[in-house]
């Protein structure tokens, strides 16, 4: 046995990534900054180890497929039609205006203009990666502004492709030589440009009704028929070969990018009731090829072109941070988009990616680029992807003007149907982060989540004539608990100023429904400290969940198996008795299998000792 070049990329890449990424969180920078310097230290341009650049590649497109996936799983059709009135011409707006400047800027650096409009091209689209984690790590996602953001996204890589197709044939026309990169109908029939395009065409709403007539009832059915299996390996085999597996078919079979093909694959996988355990199997392999993805783009960045061409860098990144993301301000305000939105728009696009480096590629390969644009495009990526961070820091210190300028959203928590339908369709975009009115309720019941548990747990606590304030951000879960009639705050509880909001000091109890232990573990820290009498009630599904949250300041922590399981053995407390259980012992199970802390909602809040005091020793980081 001996090692080959693709496990020296993955063990030194990520641990690379895992010494700088960890570095750059003690000094509280993202950690995308320090996966990329350790792509830099793995890269050629350095001394030391050097990866083999070609498998970094595929593994990072690895990591973009399962990304773009699972993104996918949380974006519905619907969605995704829902902003095509402003992502289509905005992206297309964006697209041409960001060319231009390009074309501008090689003009001056002495290239034709078939080299500039590829140049500018090239940095008109923004990253998969750096995007979507840009948008999950402020939990934009499932906004209207990371819809737009996203549907923008998919419209370039749309552009993209067709532009991808189409270079080569261009090339061969201007160039006056066969390029042999053309696609192969095209070059057997001489279609031509617009041959060309059409096919594009033909075989992107070939893959679309392809996947919305076929892929909506095989994959769903697929899934469905491996969870009855009911072995979690071969559902997470089945999830794993579903996203993989259409990404490559879109590719190879309709000329579609993967990325492209595994969005759709997950969109139409969203309309299942198993997408939310698909979307946490993929979780794990899709974070550690996101990694390798930014590691990946590390290598390619040489250091020495900021002491070559600095004039050229700092007219690539101006296009690039400035001109894209004024481009887009300006379209998201034309509009009638709020300021906020505008401006986190304007910060998603303000970085160059995936197909910017093959765009470089390719046109470096048929001669219509020159070496100086690929370098210029690469070092605007890197510099462009560690500055983003910046950009929305400053995005975000300019958008608290915008709920200033509406101060109405009090309204929808206690509303109802009247206020939503008055609210008009712009507004309802802006961030409901920023929108926190402080709730009036004393003595009430806080719920964080109305998913399957939160929703299930605030309908009993209505039924009871509790007073309930919700906190949740999922906009089906809000409209969820708008129609329970619930009071609201859309936001997420982890962020100080939702919880505060929330008047966790005037609260008889906090129940924290949320599956996800690292952020209900920060909820459970807060409002302990607000109120440290307050009893807090939290669900878990491991043993080191229930310690980590115990730690964070949870009075009770719940964990569903465990409680499943004494409901059972409450059926079955004589063994010896030969009766069989009677009926009306399944409703002393209902009743056993109920949290303690239920069976004390209607008392008041009593006097508990603070839990962290004693607290357990820190779980294990998957906790």
């Amino acid at each position: 046995m001996h090692h080959g070049p693709l496990i020296a990329i993955i063990v030194v890449g990520l641990g690379l990534a895992f010494v700088f990424g960890a570095l750059a969180q003690k000094l509280r920078i993202s950690p995308l900054v320090g996966y990329l310097l350790a792509g830099v230290a793995a890269g050629p341009f350095t001394p030391g180890f050097v990866g083999d650049q070609n498998l970094a590649n595929e593994l990072a497109e690895i990591g973009v497929i399962l990304l773009m996936f699972g993104v996918g799983l949380h974006f519905s059709l619907k969605d995704l039609l829902s902003v095509k009135a402003i992502a289509v011409p905005g992206a297309i707006v964006q697209i041409g205006i960001a060319t231009l400047l390009g074309l501008g800027l090689g003009t001056w650096l002495g290239w034709n203009w078939f080299s500039g409009a590829v140049f500018g091209l090239a940095l008109s689209t923004a990253s998969t990666v750096v995007l979507l984690r840009s948008l999950q790590e402020r939990r934009l996602v499932q906004t209207e502004r990371g819809r737009i953001a996203v549907g923008w996204l998919i419209v370039e890589d749309i552009a993209m492709v067709l532009a991808l197709v189409l270079l080569p044939v261009l090339a061969e026309i201007i160039n006056g030589a066969p390029s042999g990169g053309g696609a192969p109908l095209a070059t057997r029939f001489d279609l031509g440009v617009w041959g060309v395009l059409g096919l594009t065409f033909a075989k992107l709403i070939g893959f679309l009704a392809f996947m919305l007539v076929i892929g909506r009832r095989v994959i769903p059915w697929v899934l469905h028929w491996v969870a009855h299996t009911g072995s979690r390996e071969l559902f997470r085999l089945a999830v794993l070969a579903v996203a993989l597996g259409v990404a490559y078919a879109a590719a190879t079979l309709f000329g579609v990018s993967f990325a492209l093909g595994a969005f759709f694959a997950g969109m139409i996988l969203s309309e299942s009731p198993l997408s939310q355990r698909a979307a946490e199997e993929t979780l794990p392999l899709r974070d550690a090829f996101a990694v390798l993805f930014f590691v990946s783009v590390g290598m390619l960045f040489d250091p020495g072109i900021l002491l070559r061409a600095p004039g050229p860098l700092i007219g690539t990144l101006a296009i690039i941070l400035i001109g894209k993301s004024a481009a887009a301000w300006l379209i998201m305000r034309a509009f009638g988009r709020s300021q906020t939105a505008a401006l986190t728009i304007s910060a998603s696009l303000a970085q160059i990616g995936e197909f910017s480096f093959i765009l470089a590629g390719l046109g470096t390969a048929l001669g219509i680029l020159p070496a100086q644009g690929r370098d210029l495009i690469l070092a605007g990526a890197i510099l462009s992807i560690l500055l983003n961070p910046v950009v929305f820091a400053l995005a975000e210190r300019l958008a608290p003007e915008a709920p200033a300028a509406k101060p109405k959203p009090a309204a929808p928590a206690e509303a109802g149907e009247p206020e939503k339908a008055a609210a008009p369709e712009p507004e309802a975009e802006a961030p409901p982060e920023r929108d926190i009115t402080p709730t009036s309720l004393a003595n009430h019941i806080v719920v964080v989540g109305y998913g399957r548990v939160g929703s299930l747990l605030g309908a009993g606590l209505l039924s009871q004539g509790a007073k309930l304030l919700v906190i949740e951000d999922n906009p089906d879960a809000v409209e969820t608990a708008k129609r329970d009639g619930a009071e609201l705050l859309v936001g997420n509880a982890a962020d100080p100023e939702v919880l505060s909001a929330a008047a966790i000091g005037r609260a008889v109890r906090l129940f924290v429904a949320i599956p996800g232990s690292f952020e209900a573990g920060q909820v459970c820290e807060q409002a302990r400290a607000e109120n440290p009498a307050l009893p807090i009630v939290a669900r878990a599904h491991s043993d080191a969940e229930v310690a980590h949250l115990t730690k964070c300041g949870a009075t009770l922590t719940i964990m569903g198996e465990a409680e499943i399981a004494r409901a059972m053995l409450s059926l079955c407390q004589n063994l010896k008795d030969a009766d069989t259980p009677p009926p009306a012992e399944a409703e002393t199970a209902s009743e056993a299998a109920k949290p303690e802390a239920m069976a004390e909602l209607p008392a008041p809040k009593p006097p508990v000792a603070k839990p962290t005091e004693d607290p357990p020793a820190d779980p294990p980081a998957a906790a």
